[in-house]
Formats: C-alpha cells, structure tokens, sequence
C-alpha cells in the first residue's frame, strides 16, 4: 500500500524495513511536500535506542501490517548525509544532497520539504493570497475566543458553638404545714364522770402539761437532667450569579462580498 495524507498518522512508530528485508529501524517523523503535500520523506530511528535518526525517500515506499518498506538496504539509511531540521523544513541544499546520496534527481523547481507530520501539514488545496503579519502558514484563519468554566469551593464561612453556664433564679413553692395549738374545754360534773372528777384530793395544788408539735418547711436540692441540646448542619443550595469579561476574535474581511460567501 502507497503511503499519502490518509495513512501518514498511522506511520510514526512503525519498523523499517530495507529493501533486502532487513530490520533498519523505526519511523521517527514524516515530512510533506510544502508545495503538494504530499509525504515526500521520513525519518528512521536507528543506534542504540533509537538515538539517531536518518532521512530517507518514501515516494516508492510501501506500507503493510509489518511496516514501512523502502528500496533502500539497511547501509545506505544508515549513511545518509546528517540532517538536523530545527525549523522543521528541509533546506534545498539538505534536500540536495539526500537526492544524491539515494542516487535521485534533483530539480532546483522543487519545493523544499516542510513541517513534518502530527507538526502540520497543507493540503493538496492551493493556498490563496499570503499572511501580511508574518509567513504564510495555511489558507486560514483561525478565530478563537475564551469561555468561562464555572465551578464551586469550599471555604468557612462561620462557627457555631454550645455553651452553658449557672443562672441562679427565686422559686416559691407553697408547702401546707401543720401545728398543734391549745384549747380549753370546760364540762359539767356528771353522774358519768363524778367517779373521775372526785378521785383525787378534795382541795390541792396541781399542774398539767401539754407538748405542742408544729411542722416547718425543709428544703433539699435534687439535680436532674431535663433536656439534650447538639448541634447539627443542613445544606442550603442559593443561586449565585457570576460575571466575567471573557474575550472574543472577531474576523472582518475587508473588500469582499459577504453574499458571495462559500461553505
């Protein structure tokens, strides 16, 4: 299978194979075409975990279950000139000598090879008109704008707290209490109670005696618990409203019809 835009993602991290069937490596990045597009080269990890990587040509690469097969051996990769794309594009010289050194011809017509795929990459679509700001990069413009994300925290908002202390307060309380007092009753001598009356002396001197009682209130302190009093939470939910300057990209366009605005 060919390789183009629609498999380039599925490459990265694929085994290498050269052209006798020899394992060379692994596919590091793939780079495109700035002019087409198209996957033009990529780069094979190869050393000791991978440390170096080589550029070689996929135009006529084949891609199966098992890999990435080139019409290379396993030497010529490993030979190609060295190749440091900082800027992510390859130079026309680099682009020059990789040519040579796989034995291709080289058109100064060419494009030089721009980022590398899972970078960024153009479509086949012709770009149209040129950044004023800086270097064309695509045939877009990207508008973006902030949006709020609105969530809740918890802080403390306030404490509660149980405390008792002694009150001292008056209670009447109404008790009934008894007492004895004297009285005196007088009766008349009777033939029932002459025989009492007459037992004693006919004339002495006598003294009789009463005890009186009386009761008297007695107070006593008793404590009892009367009541349990905790404390406890509920959840309230409220509705907060939140605001927020967020920012927008506006995009005008400046000497076009907007009634002839494609999809």
């Amino acid at each position: 299978m060919s390789i183009d835009q629609s498999n380039i993602d599925t490459i990265v991290g694929k085994p290498v194979h050269g052209s006798d069937g020899q394992k060379i490596g692994q596919v590091g990045q793939i780079y495109l075409d700035d002019a087409t597009g198209k996957p033009e080269w990529a780069t094979v990890q190869t050393g000791l975990f991978g440390t170096k990587e080589s550029f070689v040509p996929i135009g006529q690469a084949q891609l199966s279950n098992d890999g990435l097969k080139v019409p290379y051996d396993k030497d010529a990769v490993k030979d190609a000139p060295r190749v440091d794309a900082e800027d992510g594009h390859l130079s026309p010289q680099e682009e020059s000598e990789l040519y040579r050194h796989y034995g291709m011809e080289y058109s100064e017509d060419r494009s030089d090879s721009g980022l590398a795929a899972g970078e960024g990459y153009q479509s086949e679509r012709e770009t149209v008109g040129h950044d004023t700001s800086g270097p064309t990069t695509d045939d877009a413009m990207t508008r973006s704008e902030e949006r709020l994300e609105v969530g809740t925290q918890k802080r403390e908002a306030g404490r509660a707290r149980l405390r008792k202390h002694v009150v001292t307060e008056e209670q009447t309380v109404t008790v009934p209490v008894t007492r004895e007092e004297v009285t005196l009753e007088r009766e008349p001598i009777t033939e029932a109670n002459v025989g009492a009356a007459t037992s004693g002396p006919d004339i002495s001197e006598e003294e009789h005696e009463v005890v009186l009682t009386e009761e008297r209130p007695v107070v006593a302190k008793e404590t009892v618990p009367v009541e349990r009093v905790r404390l406890g939470k509920e959840t309230v939910t409220e509705q907060e409203q939140v605001t927020e300057t967020v920012r927008k990209e506006r995009i005008e366009a400046d000497g076009v019809d907007e009634n002839r605005t494609s999809r």
